[in-house]
């Protein structure tokens, strides 16, 4: 059983999902920790409803970017864990931070990388005209929003969408892709290499798995 520590700032609707899995025998592992850069968030009550370790960390009480990450990277190594889920966890990390966690820390971003990194994606997706939105599991890495891609959905976008409209679509996909691909990393069959995100022993596309 891997143990995971997942990172929030939020409500934990995704945290929840992989606590769900846990729970479920659906993921090889336990959620062993819950840290968020806010109090008072909707995912620490959650967690604590479950029965899971939380921490919080303000980002606020520190001068630098860099001296906020070198303290939370003690803290979740405090948890010892095999895998870190970020879940909405709403921070830029540094290069050290993403480095000590390379291979082990997933991400996801509701839209259909490499389209629309960084926030406001929904939006962006309604102003650009697409007809297709969604979400993508990536590894972390020192880029933004940038590591391999691993695993992706896709939703329609409608004329009459709004931003809340197309949230809400990709919401429920993330719930779906996101305890699968922590799975993957907790089973083992999901690798970072220097050629990219491995399943199974065969190289991911640049969109993750089954895209062409």
């Amino acid at each position: 059983m891997k143990r995971i520590v997942v990172l929030i700032s939020g409500s934990g609707t995704n945290m929840q999902a992989i606590v769900d899995a846990c729970q479920a025998d659906r993921i090889d592992g336990e959620v062993v920790a819950v840290i968020s850069n806010k109090a008072d968030v909707g995912g620490l009550e959650k967690a604590a409803k479950a029965g899971i370790p939380t921490a919080v960390l303000s980002h606020r009480e520190f001068d630098s970017r860099e001296a906020y990450d070198e303290e939370l990277l003690k803290l979740v190594d405090s948890f010892a864990p095999d895998v870190v889920v970020l879940a909405g966890f709403m921070r830029i990390l540094t290069p050290a931070f993403a480095q000590h966690f390379q291979g082990r820390m997933l991400n996801i971003h509701p839209s259909l990388l490499p389209k629309y990194r960084g926030i406001n994606t929904h939006q962006r997706a309604l102003d650009n005209g697409d007809k297709e939105h969604g979400v993508s599991v990536h590894f972390v890495t020192e880029e933004l929003d940038g590591g391999p891609v691993i695993l992706q959905a896709v939703v329609p976008v409608f004329p009459e969408d709004t931003a809340l409209d197309l949230q809400q679509r990709v919401h429920s996909q993330e719930h779906r892709i996101y305890p699968l691909v922590v799975q993957w990393l907790c089973s083992e069959r999901l690798k970072l290499t220097e050629k990219g995100a491995m399943l199974d022993g065969a190289l991911l596309g640049a969109q993750g798995y089954a895209v062409d």
